[in-house]
């Protein structure tokens, strides 16, 4: 096995990379990871990475059919596979808020949703590459999803187990979603409220295995963070609101208490997002400044006696393609707002962010991975900044209405989230592809077929289950009232339901400023205290509910890696020996691949059973 200073494949070697069988299987497992995704983080407001089991699930399917696969054809497949994934991170964060948004969207529409994921996306990938050799090879930032997606292609290579662990737990995870979502077995959430000194105490938890393998994926720490924002607020903030101001409206405590955490106490967590986003990216404005610096002032290279793994596409065509991207965002903006001089300085705007938080997205997925950078937080930032342009000229200069004016700043802020959704992915991707020995050009190539594919189908998706099941729960409220239909099920998605609410209260003036200040108190207290803001403020604006579990498997990996720990050493040291370390990094990594199988089992068939439930098939009675 090759060192991770040098590729695994040299570059004097050219074996096979983006042949027809990658591309046809690319695409397909594009689809599934893109809708996969997509219900995930409108369910349970957050999403992991799909490198890996895209990396996994290409080996099974590739080296069932054939059997002269080489390591590069899996690297394309998990290129073009997690492209689409993480596209729609970008798109599910923003999009849903047009649903939000009183008089502008009543449904997903599939040609604007599109195309916002396809000029977003483009865009990410192509400022990306721009940045490759800087952040890769000069500054080797580590990207740890990169190398861990490296390991998991590389034990494929030498064979391994990872194949067989993730295809249990893809099944296992698609029978839950069966029976819960499908047949409904059991209750999708179980949750009470007790009468407690005065006030009530209210518990729950959604009996989910995805949301148990996303705690054990983001391990401990950041699972308790969340947890503690929950606790936070539904054992805290709501209790003391309905102690001082009184209960409320509602058929029964449960629902009495989660109105009030609904119509209030979320937008505390809104302010402490907010607070969470800029902080981040203050924090890291010298290596971020540093960073961009460096690219803009790097000249391209004479590419004739480059070596095969250092070849990207083109700067020059990188930058015609970005221009001409540009210039279709000026188009689409002009076709929706109908004012040029908005599209004009929207487009301009639009240039600059998302170049800038491209940069960011794909620096701090370098530090911390693309699972754990904070595309909300990016996107709010984006939001203000957006707001203050759309109101100077098309407001002051330009006298439009206030639907054109939200109009117009959903769409600049959708491309920006969709950017740099793709950007931190798109470094990963090339990250592994640098230790494998890819062809740079070649998996730039795949991303942007993953793109493509992932802007094809995240519209259908969103479409498909914002019918079946409504997607945030304001949406859905709005619906039941003309048609009657129930909102138990309804997806959250709260980061759409947070920028839904932070555009209208910008122009129409009716946020709630007082829990939202309240949030940045709580923000500002957590950062003295040196504390993740945006994981306690997730937990803050998410249900309990899906807390709980997500709490269970982080105190799950917890556990999993002290006893790899005491297996190896024999007990607990705080200096674990090489081998217990090695021993505790394979419980990890197998924790991934069957955590990712849950998740991609689970997420498959909840995107099933949305499609059932348009066509009107209730799996409930077919045995009854």
């Amino acid at each position: 096995m090759a060192e991770h200073g040098s590729p695994y494949i040299p570059a004097t070697e050219s074996p096979l990379e983006l042949t027809v069988r990658v591309v046809v299987v690319g695409i397909l497992l594009g689809i599934l990871m893109t809708a996969a995704n997509a219900y995930l983080g409108l369910y349970a407001g957050m999403t992991v990475s799909a490198s890996i089991p895209a990396a996994v699930m290409s080996m099974i399917i590739l080296r069932s059919l054939f059997k002269d696969v080489s390591i590069l054809e899996n690297n394309a497949v998990q290129t073009m596979a997690s492209a689409g994934e993480s596209l729609a991170a970008g798109v599910i964060f923003t999009v849903p808020a047009l649903l939000v948004i009183p008089n502008l969207w009543d449904d997903i529409k599939l040609i604007e949703t599109t195309i916002i994921a396809l000029l977003g996306g483009l865009m990410g990938t192509m400022f990306t590459i721009a940045l490759r050799r800087l952040f890769i090879v000069e500054e080797a930032l580590p990207y740890p999803e990169g190398v861990a997606c490296r390991e998991v292609l590389v034990a494929g290579e030498e064979g391994g187990e990872g194949s067989q662990a993730i295809l249990y737990a893809l099944g296992i995870g698609a029978i839950y979603g069966l029976m819960v979502k499908g047949f409904q077995a059991t209750h999708h959430t179980v949750e009470g409220v007790v009468d407690f000194v005065g006030t009530k105490i209210y518990g729950g938890i959604d009996l989910s295995v995805a949301l148990l393998s996303v705690g054990f994926i983001v391990g401990i720490r950041i699972a308790s963070f969340i947890f503690l924002g929950g606790m936070l607020g539904f054992m805290v903030l709501v209790p003391m609101y309905g102690l001082v101001n009184g209960w409320g409206p509602g058929e029964s405590s449960v629902e009495q208490f989660k109105g009030i955490w609904a119509t209030q106490i979320r937008y505390a967590g809104v302010g402490a997002m907010v607070v969470g986003g800029l902080y981040t990216l203050w924090s890291m404005r010298k290596s971020i400044i540093t960073g961009i610096s460096k690219a803009l002032k790097t000249s391209s290279a004479d590419e004739e006696n480059l070596l095969r793994t250092e070849i990207d596409l083109p700067m020059r065509f990188v930058f015609i393609f970005c221009s001409i991207i540009v210039g279709m965002t000026l188009l689409f903006y002009w076709w929706k707002t109908g004012s040029l001089i908005l599209s004009i300085a929207g487009a301009a705007f639009l240039a600059i962010t998302a170049f800038f938080f491209a940069a960011v997205a794909g620096y701090i997925a370098g530090v911390v991975g693309s699972s754990n950078s904070p595309v909300s937080g990016m996107t709010i930032a984006t939001l203000l900044f957006t707001v203050a342009l759309v109101w100077i000229i098309g407001d002051l200069m330009l006298g439009l209405s206030t639907p054109t004016l939200m109009l117009a700043t959903m769409l600049i802020a959708s491309i920006v989230a969709s950017s740099a959704a793709i950007a931190g992915d798109v470094m990963q991707d090339l990250k592994t592809g640098h230790m494998v020995g890819a062809t740079p050009r070649i998996q730039q190539t795949a991303e942007i077929i993953g793109v493509i594919t992932g802007a094809l189908v995240i519209g259908p998706t969103l479409k498909l289950l914002h019918n079946a099941f409504g997607i945030t729960k304001t949406a859905c409220l709005r619906d039941a009232a003309e048609t009657g239909r129930s909102c138990d099920n309804a997806l959250l998605a709260p980061q759409a339901e947070l920028i839904g609410d932070i555009v209208r209260g910008s122009f129409v003036g009716d946020v709630n400023m007082q829990m939202i200040i309240l949030g940045v108190v709580i923000a500002i207290v957590l950062i003295w205290l040196k504390m993740p803001v945006m994981s306690v403020a997730i937990g803050i604006y998410l249900p309990l509910g899906l807390s709980v579990p997500i709490m269970l498997g982080g105190v799950l990996s917890y556990f999993a890696f002290r006893s790899a720990h005491i297996r190896v050493d024999g007990e607990l040291r705080d200096e674990p020996s090489e081998w217990a370390i090695a021993a505790a990094k394979e419980v990890e990594n197998r924790g991934v691949l069957i955590g990712a199988g849950f998740i991609a089992g689970e997420s498959i068939l909840g995107v099933l059973v949305a499609l059932l439930i348009v066509l009107e098939i209730d799996l409930t009675q077919l045995f009854s």
